[in-house]
């Protein structure tokens, strides 16, 4: 499983870092990232619920 954020939509608002600061951090530009290539499979339910709760679907889980 691999996450992304689309940083044209992310509003920097820090949920799915709280929800899952294993893959996600807030980039220098202020917008959050995943910092990691593949998602282990321990957190795979939290990024689907960072996913799911992102106020502006920015984040794609393939």
């Amino acid at each position: 499983m691999k996450a992304s954020v689309n940083k044209d939509e992310c509003i920097s608002c820090g949920l799915c870092t709280e929800t899952c600061p294993e893959v996600f951090q807030i980039g220098a530009d202020g917008k959050s990232e995943v910092f990691v290539e593949e998602i282990p499979a321990e957190l795979e339910s939290a990024v689907l619920s960072a996913r799911d709760d992102c106020p502006v679907s920015a984040i794609t889980v393939e």
